[in-house]
């Protein structure tokens, strides 16, 4: 199984502040987050440099990750460790090691009349053409919400 880096970006008319309120406000968060599964959530520190993050679904299961870099209103860098099961980080195990250590970026650019979100993600061949279809729906969410605070 192989990593693919995979590129997305979307031009919004919004201030950045705007865009990283719709990005990482719990209430925003879970809305275009859904896109990828209806209910999914984040429990996080705030979303703080170093902090862990466990990303999950409404039966408590996904993926745990730490926030490698953070700098509000810019970049947003995820590093994924390992799966959580029923509320619960497992240990890494074969499988978990295929994809342990990819990462998840955001990052936003000043334009003149818009700011560009871009996100740089690694994704498994497994689930290569589902991310490929959701994320720019995802993005369009956060636009979206950017646009009508």
């Amino acid at each position: 199984m192989k990593i693919n880096r995979l590129l997305f970006s979307i031009d919004i008319k919004a201030e950045k502040t705007k865009i990283w309120e719709a990005l990482w406000n719990e209430s925003f968060y879970r809305d275009w987050a859904s896109v990828f599964f209806e209910g999914s959530y984040a429990i996080t520190d705030n979303w703080k440099e170093g902090s862990k993050v466990l990303f999950l679904s409404p039966n408590q299961c996904g993926i745990y990750s730490i926030i490698e870099k953070h700098i509000p209103n810019k970049i947003m860098l995820f590093k994924h460790i390992g799966n959580v099961l029923k509320g619960k980080e497992q240990p890494i195990n074969d499988e978990t090691k295929t994809w342990s250590g990819a990462t998840e970026i955001y990052t936003l650019t000043e334009g003149t009349d818009y700011n560009t979100l871009t996100v740089e993600i690694d994704v498994l061949d497994e689930h290569l053409d589902f991310m490929t279809i959701t994320f720019p729906k995802a993005l369009e969410k956060v636009k979206h919400l950017s646009k009508n605070q």
